[in-house]
């Protein structure tokens, strides 16, 4: 019997070792990247490193642009971070110990932070698309945000062809760049990175949304390949 092959969209980058893994399974990932990311030089960086600040960082992002702003310094900063690829990178720079709370999605972070900060006052590192969610409701909880923009992100359509068995999605912003300029088949199934990436889905689509276990771009891909062999299996 002949198996026929699945073909799913990665809508930004993705290791090699991931489209081996689906290549194996005989699922073929086409990547294309919807968006591009520059950072933004942010001054005072190093006059904030010798201050003893709560800082949350929601994107690898946002880690490697202050990173490059510190030039090798290494704050003594309490930082809460979403977890996956962006606690990881925390962690690689900062040391585990400064990680003070980590959380799946921004609104399971703010819960974290509201319950465990007592200064009340949090520097919130983001890109100039970032969500409301977090520094709003912080807001209304009574914390000072002092919101830095340390980098941006650029969109960059592209308009596809081919229709997809699976589309994934690593960012709100790589919905909106894929949505200005396509439209899904109602059999396509999309996957989202996390629950922000999940509800701009539904901003432009019906189609349901299968939402990652974990906020790891491998992990999202990993449950693609579960959701089409298992599928296949049942055919």
């Amino acid at each position: 019997m002949i198996t026929q092959s699945i073909y799913l969209l990665a809508t930004g980058p993705l290791s090699a070792g991931m489209i081996e893994q689906a290549a194996a399974s005989d699922i073929i990932v086409d990547v294309l990247s919807f968006i591009v990311t520059e950072r933004v030089v942010v001054g005072g960086l190093r006059e904030l490193a010798v201050q003893p600040l709560a800082v949350v960082f929601t994107s690898v992002n946002a880690v490697e642009s202050v990173k490059e702003g510190l030039h090798g310094r290494v704050p003594g900063w309490k930082v809460y971070c979403i977890s996956g690829a962006t606690r990881q990178a925390v962690t690689d720079y900062f040391g585990a110990a400064a990680v003070e709370g980590t959380a799946e999605s921004a609104g399971l972070l703010v819960e974290l932070i509201c319950r465990g900060e007592e200064a009340r006052e949090i520097s919130f590192f983001c890109g100039d698309h970032r969500r409301e969610e977090l520094p709003s409701v912080l807001r209304q909880a009574g914390f000072v945000v002092n919101e830095r923009v340390v980098y941006r992100t650029l969109l960059t359509p592209h308009k596809t062809d081919r229709v997809y068995n699976g589309i994934a999605f690593f960012s709100p912003s790589a919905v909106e760049s894929y949505f200005s300029v396509n439209t899904v088949a109602e059999s396509t199934a999309l996957f989202a990175i996390g629950r922000s990436t999940a509800a701009t889905i539904k901003t432009w689509c019906s189609n349901p949304v299968v939402i990652g276990d974990q906020p790891e771009k491998d992990a999202l891909i990993r449950k693609m390949i579960g959701y089409f062999s298992n599928k296949r299996r049942s055919q």
